[in-house]
């Protein structure tokens, strides 16, 4: 499930706001580390409850009395993996069409109820799924359920909507895609690792030359098909009562008709590669020449995924993880480092970016990347630093759910990925089952030579221009 604070690689939303924390318990219960240290295991304990009406539509309610607010995701179950090809970005461009108004809401007023009520709401896309959350004082619960039942059950769908919001996503594409350092490479490298694997051979955000030819018809077709009671979940986590909670849900849930014919995932068998992919892409926006690897992975919650996800944090996550503490602090070859997993419902990819410092080069830095690397594949982590991986998932993990939002789109994402929302529960114990030697084994078994895709990042004319130019102040 990767862990909660981790950025996903190809979601497109704006920036959440945190609202206060919830208190985890420590069971003072030992816990024989691999080094022969016990330490008392922390555990999340979160009231849940799951419900599903008539109509499909499966709930999760967290209620948590510590601060009086209140956070309701929606979560549908549509992402840039249900696109077909020719229909790029579907998803993405439902994102922007559901805050354009409904049957009892005018455009823009979603937005403006929310705010004067003293929240804040915001809606993401990524493969695998479309969220679209409020974060309210808990008085406003029945507010943000209504707004989310209206355009659940009437989004306005028009001509007008439909041309502005295509305007308003491609602007969108121009300035997070087009014109953002490192993306290009960042898709360039998804498709092939992917290639021939339509579900993730293409980016959530869609394409330009698909959005151009889009029809209003095609939009609405799209919409019918997903956008259901029985294809979402509603989470709802904070300072509220259940039964008040259930009530409203059906309220302004329970009259909408479902989807009878939801279109099936098959997405078919996942190609095998037997040769490294190699590009290069000149990027006028890159300011230091980059490495960009990517090798496919097993599905997210996987057994190796989470060992997977460990060697992602022994690689770059802290001054002591192997990347940094050499590439970066010590040698002084590379700016900046990062290894990680897509976190994707699956198959999922295993990705290292490594970007180049001035006074070092492409080669240099892939040369020491390799040494590190087939170090770890033969090597097991020492115990110290399982030790700290250990302490830093813990950190990472319960820290990541503290907010009543975090809270709500994990549970709903379990719900909708895996079938229960109580199973994020038992994730730490998941992530503790790893040993140093299972570490080793998922690094040889998957980060191979003839499974690796690569590209190489050239910053362009213009990079260098403004690099000048800026030297010149």
């Amino acid at each position: 499930m990767g862990l909660p604070m981790k950025p996903a690689r190809a979601l497109f939303a704006a920036a959440l706001v945190a609202i206060p924390a919830l208190a985890f318990a420590q069971q003072h219960k030992p816990v024989q580390h691999q080094a022969g240290v016990q330490a008392p295991k922390l555990e999340i304990h979160l009231t849940v409850q799951r419900a599903k009406l008539d109509n499909g539509l499966r709930v999760v309610l967290a209620p948590d009395h510590t601060s009086p607010t209140v956070a309701v995701d929606v979560v549908y179950d549509v992402g840039g993996r249900n696109e077909e090809r020719g229909h790029a970005g579907f998803a993405h461009l439902f994102e922007h069409m559901m805050f354009q108004g409904s049957q009892n809401v005018a455009r823009g007023e979603h937005f403006k109820l929310v705010t004067s009520h003293g929240g804040t709401l915001n809606g993401s896309t990524s493969e695998d799924r479309t969220n679209y959350f409020e974060m309210l004082p808990r008085s406003e619960l029945p507010l943000a359920l209504w707004l989310e039942g209206d355009r659940m059950r009437a989004l306005d769908i028009s001509q007008f909507n439909f041309e502005n919001q295509r305007k308003v996503v491609e602007e969108e594409y121009r300035m997070r895609v087009s014109n953002a350092p490192y993306v290009p490479a960042e898709l360039r490298l998804d498709s092939m690792v992917n290639q021939g694997y339509w579900p993730y051979e293409h980016p959530a955000i869609g394409n330009m030359a698909d959005l151009d030819a889009a029809q209003l018809q095609w939009v609405r077709e799209f919409h019918d098909k997903f956008y259901a009671p029985n294809n979402a979940v509603v989470s709802i986590s904070g300072d509220f009562e259940p039964e008040e909670a259930m009530a409203l849900v059906r309220k302004y849930f329970g009259p909408i008709k479902p989807q009878p014919n939801v279109p099936p995932y098959n997405p078919g068998p996942f190609p095998v590669q037997k040769a490294p992919r190699e590009a290069i892409v000149v990027d006028d926006h890159a300011e230091f020449p980059a490495i960009m690897m990517g090798w496919p992975i097993p599905p997210d919650r996987t057994k190796d995924h989470y060992a997977l996800e460990m060697l992602g944090m022994l690689l770059s996550d802290g001054d002591s993880s192997r990347l940094v503490s050499t590439l970066v602090r010590e040698r002084a070859i590379a700016t900046d480092v990062d290894a990680s997993t897509g976190d994707r419902r699956g198959p999922d990819t295993f990705y290292v970016t490594l970007k180049v410092a001035s006074s070092s080069t492409v080669p240099q830095v892939q040369h020491a990347f390799d040494a590190i690397l087939q170090r770890i594949q033969h090597t097991p982590p020492t115990d110290e630093e399982m030790k700290k991986l250990r302490n830093r998932i813990e950190s990472h993990f319960l820290f990541g759910l503290q907010s009543n939002f975090a809270r709500a789109q994990k549970l709903a994402e379990f719900e909708l990925y895996w079938g229960d929302a109580n199973l994020l529960m038992g994730e730490l114990d998941k992530y503790r089952a790893v040993t140093k030697q299972d570490i080793t084994r998922v690094a040889a078994q998957y980060l191979k030579p003839e499974t690796r895709s690569r590209v190489e990042v050239k910053p362009g004319a213009g990079a260098a221009a403004a690099a000048a130019a800026g030297k010149g102040h």
